[in-house]
Order: C-alpha cells, then structure tokens, then sequence
C-alpha cells in the first residue's frame, strides 16, 4: 500500500542529511528518507493552495488531535488542557531548563544519550550529571544505585529522561518508570521526559508515557511530544509540551512565550492534526518495514561482523553497534566515512560511555540499507587492517 522501497533524490533540497559528497551514503542524522503520509501531503497542499499565509493559531482540533492519538495508541487519556504548542522538542528542552533550574545547578542525563541534551544543558550555564546505563545482553538498563545517589545531591534539580531511549532504542518499562518518578519526587527533582521517539516501536512493542505511570509521576513531569519523528516532517517545526500539573504548566507556557518559541508557521498544525487522525495504517506500515531493516542488520552483523554487536532495542529506527572490541574503535566513524564513503554518527558525541558505539539510522529504502551494510563490511575490515597490531 505504501512504498518505503522507493528511492527519493533529496539531493538539491537543503537536506542536511544529503548534505555529503556524491558518493557518500548518509545513514547518521535521525531523518528519514521516506516520503511523509499522504494524509500530511493532502492537508499541506490543500492549505499551500490556499495562497495566504499569515499568522496562524492554535485551534481545539490539535489538542483534540494529539489526545485522540495518545488515547488510541497510548493507552493515556491526556487532558486537552495539558498541552501547548512548541516549535520544537529541542527548543521546548532549552526553554525548560532556563526556566525551572538556576545556573550551576545539576540536570542529570542518563548516557549515552541524544547528544543535543549537553547542548541545551551547557549553553544555559547549568552542569551536566551523567548517570551511566548499564549495558546488559538484553540491552540498556538504569543504575538505580548511581541514579539515586545523584539524585540526592540537592544541587540536582531535573532530570532529562529519554523516553524511548535514543541512542539504545530501550524501551522503559511501568516498574522502570514508576522508580525513576518516586525516586525524583523523593528527591525534590523534577522529570522532563523527552518521547520524540515514542510512536516508532517494533510490532508488538509499545512504550509506556512517563505521565501515565502514576499521580507522582504525573504531577512532578513535563513531557516533550510531536509527530516530527514519526511522520518525518522536522523541518515543518511542530511539536507540544505536555503539563498535568497546572502551575508547573503556568512556568512552562511562560517560559515557551518568552523564548517566542509557541507560535507554529503556516503549515505546522495542519500536518499534526492530519498526522495524529489519519496516519494510522502509514504509520504501521512503516515500523514494520523498519523493523525488517533491524533484523536485516542484525543478521549481517552475526553472520559477517561477528566482533561487533548490535545492542538490542525495540523502540526508534536507529541501531545502536557496539565496536569496542575493534582496534582504534574510538575513530571507527571517521574510518568508515574515509574508507567506504559511509556517514555514520560517532558514539563518543552521546556521551563517554558511547566511546567505541556507532549510531547507524535505517530510516530508509532497503536497497539503501543493503548498501550501507556492504559498506560498513568494507569500511571495518579496511579499518582492522589499517589498526591491526
């Protein structure tokens, strides 16, 4: 019904993912090759061919929009009075910070984790707090005895959850969940759960909003949502901020205000509200098919990479490839894109125990993946050579 297996030239676009040499295949910048719903197209083109494109506000429908999704796909019933609107994930984090933290204060981050959190955490003069995951067969777990022991440190006053886990794609479970929520509240440390990632999960897998866990969770929580990862329209810059808590929620709207970050473009709430009522079968569809690209890659990897693994995940269209066991592993990125034309994200950037981990985003045409896999192949043995002792 949907054709994932087509190849779109997105060179000549602006695409800062396409934005390589020819000849360099991009499989780093979580972005997706895929073209957006039909339903999103329709509503897009329906409001372009409208002409006029002033100033736009945010009608009952978008509230009603994202509720209905979270209700159907969730299982959360989230009130339409939580909600308010943000340009993006990454400014609603920066705004958050600003806000409900003071300079020089810690903001615990869970590593190795999405690399902009440092950004939005430093270039606000607060410190970071690393609490390192505990890599185990089954994938990445917390370290509740070093989660805690941070959390009490009364200079820690919130944390950044990344909820699904990016880079891992771990999925945190209810128990998980409820932990991390009474451990904050005991320690007087608020929860910014960012589940940008939350909508692409592997059939059968679902992941659980922090929110929904508990009234603790629930009130000591501001949660970051959109359609931008799910349905692939980051550059229309829609995204909501999710806060049961009525005067946390006041902080919040201020905060987004202040930083002008709470007004949407022509184009943005169109796309949500189509994405959330009409992008169901789309959506299924596609993280089928990105699941088959994860096994593809899992299997390639056991079968002709054997001396790295890939760590296990359910959640996100990302994979997550432990090559420690590889010589010079901490330089194997910019290996791989000298030698095989193949741009990967290094794992250093999503914190120190990302050293010697490669991100690799297979949000894209098999084909694509086939030979990017091939490349990886080539890339490692020509690196492993180079490095042997």
């Amino acid at each position: 019904m949907y054709n994932f297996d087509e190849i779109i030239d997105r060179r000549g676009t602006n695409s800062y993912k396409w934005n390589v040499k020819d000849g360099e295949l991009p499989m780093w910048v979580a972005d997706m090759d895929f073209r957006a719903a039909p339903a999103i197209l329709e509503a897009i083109q329906k409001r372009a061919s409208h002409g006029i494109f002033g100033y736009s506000h945010i009608p009952p429908a978008w509230n009603e929009a994202i509720c209905g999704w979270w209700l159907r796909r969730h299982n959360f019933a989230l009130s339409p009075d939580w909600l308010i609107f943000c340009t993006g994930v990454v400014p609603a984090i920066s705004s958050v910070v600003r806000k409900l933290t003071t300079p020089g204060e810690n903001v615990l981050i869970q590593t190795p984790v999405y690399n902009v959190f440092f950004n939005c955490i430093l270039n606000n003069g607060r410190r970071v707090l690393e609490s390192p995951l505990a890599l185990t067969e089954q994938g990445y777990a917390m370290d509740f005895i070093d989660l805690e022991a941070k959390l009490s440190d009364p200079q820690t006053t919130l944390m950044l959850l990344c909820n699904p886990q990016n880079p891992g794609g771990a999925i945190w479970d209810r128990e998980t969940l409820r932990r991390v929520g009474e451990l904050c509240a005991r320690h007087h440390v608020l929860v910014l759960s960012d589940e940008i990632h939350c909508d692409i999960a592997d059939p059968g897998s679902a992941y659980v909003p922090f929110a929904s866990v508990s009234e603790t969770c629930r009130k000591n929580s501001v949660t970051c949502l959109a359609p931008t990862k799910a349905f692939n329209i980051a550059g229309l810059k829609s995204a909501a901020v999710s806060v049961p808590h009525p005067v946390l929620r006041h902080k919040v709207w201020r905060a987004l205000n202040t930083d002008e970050v709470a007004e949407p473009n022509a184009f943005a709430i169109d796309a949500a509200i189509a994405a959330f009522t009409k992008g169901d079968s789309w959506l299924d569809s596609l993280c089928a098919y990105v699941a088959e690209n994860k096994r593809l890659l899992r299997e390639f990897v056991a079968r002709e990479l054997p001396q790295i693994k890939a760590v296990p995940g359910k959640a996100t269209y990302l994979c997550w490839l432990d090559c420690r066991a590889l010589p010079r592993s901490e330089c194997l990125a910019q290996s791989l894109r000298e030698k095989a034309w193949l741009y990967v994200s290094d794992g250093a950037q999503y914190g120190k125990n990302g050293t010697g981990f490669l991100r690799v985003n297979l949000a894209c045409p098999r084909s694509l993946v086939e030979d990017g896999l091939e490349r990886l192949k080539k890339g490692i043995q020509k690196h492993v050579k180079q490095h042997a002792k």
